[in-house]
């Protein structure tokens, strides 16, 4: 008698399986997200933006909330009143993050897209590209260099100074130019992979022992499947994290390319 517990291997819990088409133009499921990701954030915000209430509800009122929810937590927070003008860039780079990381709990797909490292690859180096292009655009080229490399270090002489700079300024070019974008790709996909393949575990689980051998153990399934509506909750939280720690993350690295150190 046995639960006929069977796992599928990482790979195929991630495959990008392919629709139609070869190929750099081969149509995957992980396509059909991203487009349908993109109609919805649009959409949710063109149907939110024709209702003109003064006192918001329904759609009006998830879209307001979303909008101070980003200005005031993300922007103001982390960039000042000069970041406002980025309202439209966070706005939509936390919602359209949010959207992919809750394909994980949407039926027929349970994958969220982001557990693809291509995608927080993408995104991150968007990001990159972003706050490097503000902060030569502020500063210039060579100021902007300067601050990266020499951050301040307060009233000490010079002689302090130097033995303290051969040891920060690499650590510093290597942080800007490579680790802040390499952190942001790598802490999405591996929170939102990991967190899928948990819900995989219990849904195998909880199936193997529904339809076990031994009639006296399906009863127990109801533990690992009361475990799996507990994670996807869970999970549904966990998408909101990410795409929230993702967007002010760019939004840190945006303001300090605009404000540098003194």
């Amino acid at each position: 008698m046995t639960l006929g517990l069977e796992f599928p291997a990482v790979s195929q819990l991630v495959q990008w399986k392919v629709l139609f088409g070869s190929g750099p133009f081969a149509v995957t499921r992980v396509t059909i997200q991203i487009v349908l990701s993109v109609i919805i954030v649009i959409a949710f915000f063109v149907i939110a933006g024709r209702k003109k209430n003064l006192v918001p509800t329904g759609v009006q009122n998830l879209a307001e909330s979303t909008v101070d929810f980003v200005q005031e937590g993300i922007i103001l927070e982390s960039m000042g009143p000069e970041g406002l003008s980025w309202t439209p860039f966070m706005l939509t780079l936390f919602s359209f993050i949010l959207v992919l990381n809750l394909w994980e709990v949407i039926p027929v797909f349970q994958m969220p897209v982001t557990a693809h490292i291509a995608i927080p690859a993408e995104l991150a180096i968007l990001v990159w590209v972003l706050f490097n292009t503000v902060g030569i655009k502020t500063q210039g080229f060579f100021g902007y260099l300067k601050t990266m490399a020499f951050p301040p270090l307060g009233d000490m002489s010079l002689l302090g100074k130097i033995p303290l700079y051969c040891l920060i300024t690499p650590i510093e070019i290597i942080s800007t130019l490579f680790v802040r974008p390499l952190s942001l790709a790598v802490r999405l996909f591996a929170n939102m992979l990991a967190g899928h393949l948990l819900l995989a575990t219990f849904a195998v689980l909880s199936a193997a022992m529904f339809t076990a051998d031994a009639i006296y153990l399906r009863p127990f399934g109801v533990l690992p499947f009361a475990l799996l509506i507990a994670l996807t909750g869970f999970e549904v939280l966990v998408a909101a994290l990410q795409a929230f720690i993702f967007t002010i993350l760019a939004a840190v690295y945006i303001g300090l390319a605009m404000h540098p150190e003194h």
